[in-house]
């Protein structure tokens, strides 16, 4: 490494100075900015010449053709939860620590999940919106509304019992809700720690729950998790909110199920295509208000991590990753050490 190492922040959220950065790593590293709409396209040369690669949004890939630039780094950062968009083979094969930032946005990702199950279930946003239409939707006839019931009692699935998913977890339960979840990287007996349902598979979940709740990360293993099958297991009337990555639903498969009521509602976070291809039948019928759907489909814009507070502990906290890689090799967090060790790396921390 370089006698003052050098650190390039990739596609960065902040639009004037790296101040919390720059907080965090102090005055000696030299810090080099690309973002992907400024005039330039990034330098292949800036590229191999850095120690570290902080790259700050997952629209900002990764992939093996870029690591193979990368020449005298040791280390990337993603500052935020997935990391599917990272090539963690190419960078292993490299001797490239890939480390991600899970310790933030927990309680918001939550607290946005909990607030698309009551936008659906408790018509808010569609009873607004009718009043604003006429007068006389003020009239308890017009209060109907497939996805409103009463929530206590009903089960709420979890799929993916991380961080967020036990966060989304214990609020619902505190709505009465009953929790039941699948994740088989949860070690047995966490059910009985914390009063939950352990459910034996995904199919088993959807055909018990009332409102399904999706927290996985993107793999090979979860994208389309939500297909064509998944939909024809699930309990009749479901509720699907997915905050976790677009890819995982299969929107071809949600659609079918909200046109044959398999589906109740969705409310989606995150989509496949992001922004959001209109031209979709689902999306198509949203944009166009069809009765249909009426209080029954509901998109937010990848905004279930975002608060002002959760976007400077994102920042403050990949930069410490960085800082602490420098100090003395530690990792927070890496997601390629398995990939590392592989190859022949081994790394601290």
């Amino acid at each position: 490494m370089s006698v003052r190492p050098r650190i390039l922040i990739l596609d960065p959220q902040f639009t004037l100075t790296p101040d919390i950065e720059r907080g965090v790593l102090g005055e000696e590293p030299e810090i080099d900015i690309w973002r992907p709409d400024g005039p330039a396209p990034l330098d292949p040369a800036l590229l191999a010449a850095v120690d570290v690669v902080l790259n700050c949004r997952s629209r900002h890939q990764l992939p093996a053709s870029t690591v193979a630039r990368m020449d005298r780094a040791r280390l990337v950062v993603q500052a935020g939860v997935g990391f599917n968009h990272i090539d963690l083979d190419a960078c292993a094969r490299r001797g490239i620590a890939v480390c991600n930032t899970p310790d933030y946005g927990t309680t918001e990702v939550a607290d946005h999940a909990m607030a698309l199950m009551l936008t659906l279930m408790r018509g808010t946003a569609t009873y607004n919106a009718r009043l604003l239409a006429r007068e006389g939707a003020w009239a308890t006839a017009e209060l109907v509304l497939p996805p409103v019931r009463r929530l206590r009692g009903l089960t709420f699935g979890v799929v993916g019992l991380g961080r967020i998913g036990l966060a989304t977890a214990l609020r619902a339960r505190a709505f009465g809700l009953e929790v039941a979840y699948v994740d088989p990287h949860q070690p047995a007996g966490t059910e009985l720690a914390l009063g939950f349902r352990r459910m034996p598979s995904l199919h088993a979940l959807l055909g018990a729950a009332d409102i399904v709740s999706l927290h996985c990360p993107l793999t090979a293993q979860t994208e389309r998790l939500i297909d064509a099958a998944a939909v024809a297991a699930m309990r009749p009337g479901m509720v699907l909110l997915n905050t976790a990555r677009g890819p995982i639903v299969d929107l071809d498969a949600v659609h079918d199920g909200l046109r044959s009521g398999r589906i109740c509602a969705a409310a989606l976070d995150v989509l496949p295509k992001e922004p959001p291809d209109r031209s979709h039948p689902l999306l198509a019928a949203w944009a166009r208000q069809e009765p249909w759907i009426e209080g029954r489909f509901l998109v937010t814009p990848h905004a279930a991590f975002y608060a002002p507070e959760s976007l400077a502990d994102m920042r403050r906290l990949s930069a410490l990753t960085v800082a602490e890689f420098l100090r003395d090799g530690s990792l927070r967090a890496c997601v390629n050490a398995d990939l590392l060790a592989r190859y022949g790396f081994r790394q601290s921390g």
